[in-house]
């Protein structure tokens, strides 16, 4: 969870963070979308990804990379997100997807889609990570741009709680798995629970080693 700062620390930290969006601005491109993803690594659901335009001069207080934030601020940023954004495109990859393609280009395919779900059409897409996808977008890399970029971070929250969410639904029905607590991720628990109750319709079978299960799935 973030530090408490200052009111004058946060806004010289939000203007910081708005640079790349002002800097694509100044070169014509107004309809800046932010991309990222969450759910790479879980044994268990999809890979989700955000695709979001905020307006110009929208500085939202408190914004950042989704991991360093509570769930609770995230739930609350996601509300202002959708709310104030000028578009915003959600898609996510199952489980059987990633096994079929890997979770590499499962990711891409997420990303690909959830900028195809927007309702306008952005100049430029700047991506979290080293890796673009294939398409035909004017786009950038930014390694470490859900904490430097405003519309990343703002697309890292819209993921996560996306995803957070899913699981959490998951969790209902398919109980024993623990998915709300762990959201899918290889936890103890979790893997004492595949142990007992075996693979899930929304395991990767990929990700899951075999001495982990049921005898039932030998």
């Amino acid at each position: 969870m973030a530090a408490r700062r200052t009111k004058e620390e946060e806004d010289a930290r939000l203007i910081g963070m708005a640079a790349y969006e002002d800097e694509c601005r100044a070169r014509g491109m107004e309809m800046v979308c932010g991309v990222d993803e969450a759910g790479r690594g879980p044994l268990a659901g999809p890979v989700t990804a955000a695709a979001v335009i905020l307006p110009r001069g929208l500085h939202i207080i408190g914004l950042d990379d989704s991991k360093k934030l509570s769930e609770a601020r995230r739930e609350v940023l996601y509300e202002i997100i959708l709310r104030e954004a000028v578009a915003v495109g959600i898609a996510c990859v199952e489980a059987a997807r990633i096994d079929e393609i890997n979770i590499l280009q499962a990711t891409m395919q997420a990303m690909a889609e959830a900028v195809g779900q927007l309702s306008v059409r952005p100049d430029i897409v700047l991506v979290d990570g080293n890796r673009l996808p294939k398409w035909m977008c004017n786009s950038e890399a930014i390694i470490g741009g859900d904490a430097k970029c405003l519309s990343i971070a703002a697309a890292s929250v819209v993921a996560k709680v996306t995803r957070d969410r899913l699981m959490t639904a998951y969790d209902v029905s398919l109980p024993g798995y623990g998915f709300a607590k762990h959201k899918g991720y290889g936890t103890p628990t979790h893997i004492e629970a595949l142990g007992v109750l075996g693979l899930s319709k929304i395991h990767r079978q990929s990700f899951c080693k075999k001495e982990w299960l049921h005898e039932s799935e030998e």
